[in-house]
């Protein structure tokens, strides 16, 4: 490496760690989305003017998750062309303008209000502004790849946590708001697009010969087989290339059978803690935002242990300790078991997301990272669309939770076979 180059580098070396925040700050923001089910409990309760039905006040949760895969294959595409700052920017914007929108929902008949500001429009700024740190982040942090997109991811998991509660407690403090609680939409719309604006204003790539610090180049210079893999790991697959293996389909297959199970119940999540557990409106409402603390932290966890254990051994704890929670979950009859079960299952739901990521960089680089994972994504909408919409289908008018968490818990068991046979590709010369 040249003397201007090392320069070049070590100069950015400095600004990686301000980069990773602004990232977790622009996924604290989004990850609002997993707030949801606060917003779907209140909009269903009998002071509510709006009155929704269990499957409707699904609905606009369910288009934010289908809608956000256009908005990860667009933004990442758009960002490995022309960088991550500008689609960071817009993806914000548009996803707090869907959220405003939204809370100019009064009543039953505007619910096309609800699917087109939260759905709609907040689904594709959210996968928009999703995508950008994830794949930014890989190429600033090489040496630790694993453990900052866990984090990364993590902030998108810790999102409810602020919300959740807050939403609550304007729903049920301030005047109106319990017969219109999509009123608080407006203030958390705001609140989304001035954080979420900062966050995304120092968003950049790495320069070109950019090494991370602590990266043992020397080291591998002198060790001839660590030269080979390093050279091998250095050779990037392109989307097309990506999708011709069967790899790509597996771990994609991998994150949909995790959202479906994990997100059945993050929809549902309230409305399960008063029915099942017996807990109040106010007590279920907590304990979404403390198990957002779970969604983020399971996205660091289990990152690191993928970088420890290996990624398909990572995905069969996930996929195993989720299934086998759902199971538990409707044989439970008090608080403290059911924040238990909730827990492992919120911790294995975020791991998905935070160890998929690196996997995607291990197996096809991290070059062309943006849209390669982009599409991946698509796992997250099906599984967004289908998991939600199941479980309150089965859960139905007669409280059907039994059945309801047992289908959820075998589907995410039977996708233990897919770590068993996944292994990398072999890349290209």
């Amino acid at each position: 490496m040249s003397t201007a180059t090392t320069s070049s580098a070590s100069a950015a070396t400095g600004n990686r760690w301000l980069i990773l925040a602004g990232g977790v700050l622009v996924q604290l923001t989004i990850g609002a989305v997993y707030a949801w089910s606060t917003f779907s409990k209140a909009i269903q309760g009998d002071a509510s003017a709006i009155e929704l039905s269990k499957v409707q006040a699904t609905i606009p949760f369910e288009v934010a998750i289908g809608m956000l895969f256009l908005g990860t294959f667009l933004g990442g595409r758009i960002q490995d062309k022309r960088g991550p700052r500008l689609v960071a920017l817009a993806g914000v914007v548009i996803y707090s303008i869907g959220i405003m929108l939204a809370s100019l929902t009064r009543e039953a008949s505007d619910l096309w209000l609800l699917i087109l500001g939260y759905g709609v429009l907040g689904g594709f700024g959210l996968g928009l502004a999703y995508i950008v740190p994830i794949a930014m982040l890989q190429k600033w942090f090489p040496d630790k790849r694993g453990l900052i997109t866990g984090i990364a991811v993590g902030g998108f998991g810790f999102g409810a946590v602020i919300t959740s509660p807050l939403a609550q407690r304007m729903i049920d403090g301030m005047a109106g708001y319990d017969v219109h609680p999509t009123k608080a939409f407006l203030w958390l719309g705001v609140a989304y697009l001035v954080f979420g604006l900062i966050g995304a204003s120092v968003f950049k790539n790495p320069p070109a010969g950019y090494v991370a610090p602590g990266v043992a180049a020397a080291e591998a210079k002198h060790d001839t087989k660590k030269q080979e893999q390093a050279k091998k790991a250095a050779r990037d697959f392109t989307q097309q290339e990506a999708l011709s293996t069967p790899q790509w389909y597996m771990l994609t297959l991998i994150l949909t059978i995790s959202v479906t199970a994990g997100i059945s119940l993050i929809s549902v999540a309230a409305g399960t803690a008063t029915d099942v557990a017996g807990m109040s409106a106010a007590a279920a409402a907590t304990l979404v935002g403390v198990m957002g603390l779970f969604n983020g932290g399971g996205r660091i966890l289990w990152a690191a242990v993928s970088d420890k254990i290996g990624r398909m051994p990572a995905f069969m704890g996930i996929l195993g300790l989720q299934g086998l929670a759902l199971l538990a979950i409707p044989h439970i009859g008090n608080a403290a078991a059911f924040y238990v079960l909730c827990a492992i299952v919120y911790t294995c739901y975020g791991g998905a997301f935070g160890t998929l990521p690196a996997t995607a960089g291990d197996f096809f680089g991290v070059k062309n990272s943006g849209g390669i994972y982009g599409l991946m994504l698509i796992g997250w909408s099906i599984g967004g669309i289908i998991g939600p919409l199941l479980i309150s289908w089965l859960i139905g008018e007669d409280q059907a939770y039994t059945m309801a968490f047992t289908v959820m818990g075998i589907i995410a068991l039977a996708g233990l076979v897919i770590p068993f046979i996944a292994k990398p590709p072999k890349h290209h010369a």
